[in-house]
């Protein structure tokens, strides 16, 4: 009997031991530790995927594109089961991901979308044409408030990385609101400068985006005030403060321009509640995580996975279907209810 019993432990331990090996793993590749928000993805990520049963490999590029390559196929040559990439740049990794097709793991574009390949399953995101839209109207509004007697009102154009595909979503989707009010003569730009040839910022560097400004300010606003400059990332927002508080703004009669951003990192809600930034676009990485791990759990259990675009996010190749989420304007008025009744960050981290 005794033997019987042991026999049966055995066989359990054996079997608990091979589920336990057989756990799934994903593999999660983020580009940077360079911006808080990517250290909240990730650490996002792995809590829910652990939670939902998965192993993980998470790992950071430190913006370096060979790092990432090599980081991506090391995951492939382990065997991950599935991959959640958020690229560097979104045009650098067919290869790579030939190599996760061969090996069938599939592969799903995290926020950025990849480029140039049939070898992308899903894209989990924001809606990118939306949170430009936002910034743009958070703007204007800004202008409305702050200059209302002051038209035509000078304003200064950024643009974020041009290898990152949703940058010209978020530049597109302002200037969707931004154009006609140029073309009215509402607004004008007085450096000239428009287009993400010549406005977008690579590796969405705010120490790129700081030079950019005190440029501009020294070519073009010796003799008139910039009254508003739109920022698609609160990184180059606080690089672009640091500018124009540099040659006065904010003090004496030099009101502080309204400097939108995104991404709401502690920094900028920081700046808003002392009245320097004026705005930020809030993208819950909580909620990002949870729709990944959705997608993968989908995949992984033979299903399909949720979305909720299917014509939106061409790739070069292919149409990649996506699941959007929204994006939420926080400035002043309602940062509190956003980002502190929401629990994002305590009140005692912002204040």
């Amino acid at each position: 009997m005794k033997l019987r019993t042991a026999a049966i432990a055995l066989a359990i331990g054996v079997s608990s031991m091979a589920f336990a090996a057989a756990a799934e793993t994903v593999g999660i590749s983020m580009p940077t530790k360079s911006s808080a928000r990517w250290i909240s993805d990730g650490n996002s990520m792995v809590e829910q995927f652990r939670a939902a049963g998965y192993d993980t490999d998470l790992q950071y590029a430190e913006d370096d594109i060979p790092n990432q390559l090599a980081q991506v196929e090391n995951m492939i040559t382990k065997g991950v089961d599935v991959l959640v990439i958020a690229a560097i740049d979104g045009t650098t990794l067919s290869n790579a991901l030939a190599n996760a097709k061969a090996a069938d793991i599939k592969v799903i574009a995290y926020d950025r979308l990849i480029r140039d390949t049939p070898d992308i399953d899903y894209y989990a995101t924001f809606d990118n044409f939306k949170v430009g839209v936002e910034q743009a109207n958070s703007l204007v509004g800004g202008l409305k408030e702050r200059f209302p007697d002051e038209q035509p009102w000078n304003v200064e154009l950024f643009g974020g990385s041009p290898d990152d595909n949703n940058a010209y979503f978020f530049y597109d989707g302002a200037m969707s609101v931004l154009q006609p009010m140029i073309d009215a003569g509402e607004i004008q730009i007085v450096s000239g400068q428009t287009g993400m040839d010549r406005v977008g910022t690579l590796r969405w560097d705010g120490a790129v985006a700081q030079a950019r400004m005190d440029n501009l300010l020294s070519a073009n606003y010796t003799d008139k005030a910039v009254h508003g400059v739109l920022s698609p990332y609160d990184g180059l927002s606080i690089g672009i403060l640091s500018s124009l508080k540099g040659v006065g703004y904010g003090s004496g009669d030099m009101p502080m321009p309204i400097v939108t951003g995104q991404d709401a990192e502690l920094p900028s809600v920081k700046s808003i509640l002392a009245g320097e930034q004026y705005s930020t676009v809030f993208k819950d990485t909580r909620e990002l995580a949870r729709v990944t791990v959705g997608m993968v759990d989908a995949m992984l259990k033979g299903g399909e996975p949720e979305i909720n675009d299917t014509e939106t996010y061409d790739n070069g190749v292919t149409v990649v279907p996506s699941y959007l989420l929204e994006p939420v304007g926080v400035d002043g008025s309602n940062w509190e209810e956003v980002l502190v009744a929401s629990g994002y960050y305590g009140k005692d981290q912002v204040e």
